[in-house]
């Protein structure tokens, strides 16, 4: 950073020192209006200020010399017209209790060689009378009692108050305008896909968080780039890979021997089966649907119906019809890989569906062996294909992709998917989605219908 990079605007440290001038030079303009509100010369002044007042023109008074007075009494009453000066002969000042002198003296905080007389009182004043060194004696009308106001309408108090809430909303206001593109940050990492559909993070703000925004951006175009070239070469591997397969299994025709004939062409199909499916892994968050309003328990209904006719024991336990936001066609993938792995190790399979406020459960449980707790977590990635429990058929075709590509759309549905144990044997697989709110065009279609 440059000696003077905090006069430059568009970073974040001339923001700061921006807000930290500007911020100082508000407090002073409420302060000087305060104290220009409350000045001590103001035209109406607090009762407590007319006391003192009146005592330092009474000192005023006794401290001139006797051919002054009149002349200084002239100015007092011009300068305080709200006291009523007025001067006294000294026999019209009647004598007081010690009592009553001392309180009268507390009052106006008088010398002891002053003696103060209440002359007569009213509703809210009292006419006082202050009977100087020498014999001679003023009169003024002085308020009752000394009362300041409440501490909260001082003027202290209300420049306290201000420069509280001129800092607290300089200090939002800066707090949010750096911390948005932050936000935004966040949010385009937690969006982040492969399916072009995320956007761009915004370049706005300070300089600094501008060239965050476009590292970032130009590490996104890189991270799509690596995985479309990733993509584009196992597609190329698999296209010259069928060539060779399919002469292969043209020339298995020609064994004699049926058993190993057979045998050759299950190699074969299973060869071709993995690439499809690997192929089609590593495609799956490219070819992301749009999501739209679904019936998910009919889909979870049709899964069921399609394992049923093809002899398989499922079933499905749940409400006849559940309207949710979703994507239809990776929901219906997602379940039947699910459903495919449970057949292949349990005899009987349960579909079920369960709404709550914010959230639905689709749980697929079979009757299988199950998987220990020490390999459920691995048994979530790719071309895992668990232990040697649920592994009984060494013919079995699967690759270890069935639980990784449903993990990958219900992620892609922001929710989740595990595995847990079913009573008394068995595995229970668990996928949970968050709900959509449904947009109030689709609403009013469920409606009419």
């Amino acid at each position: 950073m440059t000696p003077f990079g905090f006069l430059n605007l568009r970073a974040i440290g001339g923001q700061l020192a921006a807000l930290v001038i500007v911020s100082i030079l508000v407090l002073h303009l409420i302060i000087t209006a305060i104290f220009l509100a409350h000045r001590l010369d103001d035209s109406h002044p607090q009762p407590w200020h007319l006391h003192s007042r009146f005592a330092a023109a009474a000192q005023l008074l006794g401290a001139a010399p006797t051919s002054e007075r009149p002349r200084l009494l002239a100015d007092v009453e011009r300068a305080f017209p709200q006291l009523s000066f007025e001067k006294l002969a000294p026999a019209s000042v009647p004598a007081t209790s010690r009592a009553e002198d001392r309180a009268l003296h507390h009052l106006l905080h008088l010398p002891t060689e002053y003696r103060v007389v209440r002359l007569s009182t009213g509703n809210d004043s009292q006419r006082l009378a202050v009977v100087l060194p020498d014999g001679e004696a003023v009169a003024a009308t002085v308020p009752q009692a000394m009362r300041p106001g409440p501490f909260w309408g001082s003027p202290l108090m209300n420049t306290l108050m201000f420069a509280v809430i001129c800092v607290t909303l300089l200090g939002l206001w800066a707090a949010r305008a750096l911390a948005r593109p932050l936000s935004s940050f966040a949010k385009a990492a937690e969006s982040f896909s492969l399916d072009g559909t995320s956007a761009a993070l915004p370049e706005r703000g300070p300089e600094e968080i501008r060239a965050v925004a476009k590292a970032l951006n130009r590490m996104r175009q890189r991270i799509t780039g690596l995985i479309d070239d990733r993509t584009r070469m196992l597609a190329a591997i698999s296209h010259d890979l069928r060539t060779p397969l399919t002469r292969m299994r043209l020339r298995t025709e020609f064994i004699e021997d049926d058993i190993s004939r057979g045998r050759m062409q299950a190699d074969l199909d299973q060869m071709l089966s993995m690439l499809e499916s690997v192929l089609s892994f590593l495609r799956n968050d490219r070819r992301l649907e749009s999501f739209t309003l679904v019936d998910v328990a009919s889909t979870l209904q049709l899964v069921s119906d399609q394992f049923s006719d093809m002899g398989r024991r499922v079933s499905y336990v749940g409400p006849d019809h559940a309207m949710a936001m979703g994507r239809p066609d990776d929901l219906r993938r997602g379940v039947t890989n699910l459903v495919e792995n449970a057949v292949r190790f349990g005899a009987e399979v349960t579909i079920s569906l369960t709404l709550c406020a914010d959230s639905m459960t689709i749980d697929v449980a079979d009757d299988g062996p199950g998987i220990s707790d020490a390999n459920k977590a691995s048994m979530l990635e790719p071309f895992v294909r668990g232990d040697d429990a649920r592994n009984m058929d060494d013919e079995c075709t699967g690759f270890g992709l069935g639980l990784s590509i449903a993990r990958a759309i219900a992620l892609a549905h922001g929710g989740e998917l595990s595995l847990h144990d079913r009573a008394p044997q068995g595995l229970v697989v668990r996928m949970q989605i968050p709900l959509r709110a449904i947009p109030s065009r689709a609403q009013g279609k469920r409606n009419v219908a």
